[in-house]
């Protein structure tokens, strides 16, 4: 059975960065492997392309070049805040802001971001809203562990948008909106919907 449409798909993994030879940076395995229905859009498009038609006990190598990944750099997301945001009871958190952090922040309109802490001025605190791996070029190579057709309730699970998806590992990709509290912290909460 050839991976397509409705399919869920099992497959184990490495993924390195800017090149084939480069260090991992990400791994699954057979014992805990990525698991998705394909053609639902959870994933890269170019990614499902590559490996559509695989079968159970295919190897595979995708690369996905930064613009179909996470895009390119965006010097518009690297900013300067002034350090008087980071204050709490009127003193800057020297401990949790400092170069190389990853800092949780929400804009006016309430979206999160993650920011990195680029560098720690007198007056500012340079951060970088850009995704980690923006500009970076993904290199998968891995093997198809198992494809078999989907149920009803795992494809109409994986449509929703506020599904928790907790039977496949969580929120993923902003995919959450359980009203009691979210997959924060690894509490999914699937089951207060």
């Amino acid at each position: 059975m050839g991976i397509s449409k409705n399919k869920m798909v099992s497959l184990s993994y490495e993924l390195k960065i800017d090149e084939e030879n480069g260090s991992i940076i990400e791994q699954t395995t057979s014992e805990e492997p990525m698991k998705f229905i394909f053609g639902t859009q959870r994933i890269f498009p170019v990614f499902e392309s590559k490996i559509k038609g695989l079968e159970e006990g295919n190897d595979f190598k995708v690369c996905i070049k930064s613009e179909e990944a996470y895009g390119k750099v965006d010097e518009k997301a690297i900013v300067d805040i002034p350090k008087n945001i980071f204050e709490l009871e009127g003193k800057f958190d020297e401990d949790k802001i400092k170069v190389g952090n990853v800092i949780p922040m929400v804009t006016e309109n309430g979206q999160q971001l993650q920011g990195l802490v680029l560098e720690v001025s007198e007056e500012s605190v340079k951060m970088n809203f850009n995704h980690p791996l923006a500009g970076k070029d993904l290199y998968f190579s891995g093997k198809v562990l198992e494809v078999r057709d989907a149920t009803e309730k795992e494809i109409a699970d994986s449509t929703n948008e506020n599904s928790c998806n907790c039977e496949e590992g969580g929120c993923g990709e902003g995919n959450c909106n359980c009203e009691e509290g979210g997959c924060g912290e690894g509490n999914c909460n699937c089951d207060e919907k």
